[in-house]
């Protein structure tokens, strides 16, 4: 009898499901330092100005990126002046990779190149609006000692010449590249009116060697692609990594001991531990807004069916028995309601359910014979995204739909595109786009993580040391 996951999978996808298991873990030691954030002394008054704010919404964005101007952070010596150089820089990718801000280049600026600006000082705000900014960033590096390393910084509106924003961090010197993302956050919610999604990161799946003996590893990186490294050591294949929304955990689907199961793993330890005791295999795992409790699906046959297992007693409770091919659940925001991809109807289609099962409303329709997976719910709540397999051209896109299944947008097409993960406030998706080998042995074949506006604006390739693919993006913080 055809094992469900490996149906689906040839169905819906191009990819091999391999053999294989869970690596054993490294105690990577990945707690994050605490960072303390206090309000900047003020600023002496800036003179009287006047002119359009900054302050814009995303729509707007979209169109005419915000120009901002970020001259390196101070420093009172060299290694502190050095420190602000990165600190800059880093601020400066964040923004400028969204595509909502416009980076003005330092060689426009009129103060010499590479100068930065005290930001206990009022800028001369006539040298910003002359190369065409509308917000300027300026701050200090210094270590107060014991390994630490404070971090002040001020956000301008440059027309109307007034201080947006003014604050100074204490962390550990090494926690650096975090104060940037925050302090690009902060920009960002500042100007564009919604929290940002720089200090996050990613989990996915690092892929090597030849096509036909793949090894599939857990990794984690900044979003940035920063900070990269391996969570297990590839001894068996890993699938579908998911974050915790509230702890430092992370559940995924293996293969250890050639047995398919979901497994959880815990980022301060490295610890792994299996998820239940199925007699099918589990897979397709996510958890619940709360974080208390892990939806995943069981195999039953010739079929799979929904389950929670709640994450302190183990207790199983089972939602779907419809005799179908029941997977990839992922539940709303809220808790309340549950969307899944189903072939009860005879074909892979999306299906939205109650948080605690029952009646099911199918919500895709696509012409041709198009069939439907991976379905994931925005943090925002508005949208659903999903994979599609289009039914004339046979290749793959990546869309989203109203959660009523109206509005339906592709966003990106390819030979292989999949696996869609919104960012903490729902404004771009990352997924992951394979090329097909050229040659048995797997000549030409990549596999790269994308990210693209939820409009289908702005897609980039993000940058990981092997192949990756089955990208989750963290909550903020985390």
């Amino acid at each position: 009898m055809t094992d469900p996951f490996q149906a689906f999978a040839a169905r819906a996808s191009r990819r091999a499901v391999l053999g294989g298991g869970a690596a054993s873990a490294l105690a990577l030691g990945m707690g994050r330092e605490a960072i303390a954030a206090t309000p900047a002394a003020p600023a002496p008054a800036a003179p009287g100005g006047g002119g359009q704010s900054a302050v814009i919404d995303v729509n707007r964005a979209r169109a005419a990126p915000i120009p901002i101007a970020i001259p390196d952070f101070v420093g009172g010596d060299a290694d502190a002046a050095q420190l602000g150089r990165n600190i800059a820089s880093v601020i400066t990718a964040d923004l400028g990779n969204c595509g909502l801000f416009r980076p003005i280049d330092k060689q426009a600026f009129i103060q010499a190149a590479g100068q930065g600006i005290d930001p206990s000082a009022v800028p001369n705000f006539q040298n910003w609006k002359v190369i065409g900014a509308q917000a300027l960033v300026t701050g200090k590096a210094e270590s107060v000692g014991g390994g630490q390393v404070r971090v002040e910084f001020r956000l301008w509106d440059v027309l109307p010449q007034t201080q947006i924003q003014g604050t100074a961090y204490t962390t550990t010197t090494a926690n650096w590249r975090r104060i940037a993302h925050i302090i690009a956050d902060v920009i960002y919610e500042r100007l564009l009116g919604e929290k940002g999604y720089f200090d996050t990161r990613i989990v996915y799946v690092a892929g090597t060697g030849p096509r036909d003996r793949r090894v599939r590893r857990l990794a984690i990186m900044d979003q940035d692609s920063a900070n990269n490294r391996f969570l297990t050591d590839g001894t068996w294949t890993v699938l579908t990594p998911r974050f915790n929304p509230t702890r430092p955990q992370i559940a995924f689907m293996s293969y250890a001991n050639q047995n398919p199961r979901v497994y959880l793993f815990d980022l301060g330890s490295g610890r792994q531990s299996v998820l239940g005791d199925f007699r099918g295999m589990t897979f397709a795992p996510r958890f619940a807004p709360d974080g208390n409790s892990v939806i995943m699906a069981v195999s039953d046959g010739g079929g799979s069916d929904i389950v929670t297992v709640d994450l302190a007693s183990r207790a199983m409770r089972r939602l779907t028995n419809s005799g179908a091919i029941d997977v990839s659940p992922c539940y709303s925001p809220d808790g309340t309601q549950i969307v899944f991809n189903s072939d009860r109807g005879g074909d892979q289609q999306l299906y939205i359910m109650p948080a605690g099962g029952g009646a099911a409303k199918r919500i895709s329709f696509g012409v041709g014979g198009s069939r439907y997976a991976t379905p994931v719910w925005s943090p925002r709540g508005d949208l659903i995204a999903f994979t599609k397999l289009g039914g004339d051209t046979g290749n793959f896109s990546i869309g989203v739909m109203n959660p009523d299944g109206s509005g339906e947008r592709i966003l990106s097409e390819g030979w292989t595109v999949e696996g869609p993960t919104f960012c903490p406030n729902g404004r771009v998706i990352m997924f992951y786009r394979e090329t097909p080998a050229t040659s048995a042995s797997g000549a030409g074949y990549s596999a790269r993580l994308v990210t693209i506006d939820i409009t289908g604006f702005n897609e980039r390739v993000v940058v990981t040391p092997t192949d990756a693919t089955d990208p989750a993006w963290s909550p903020l913080g985390a």
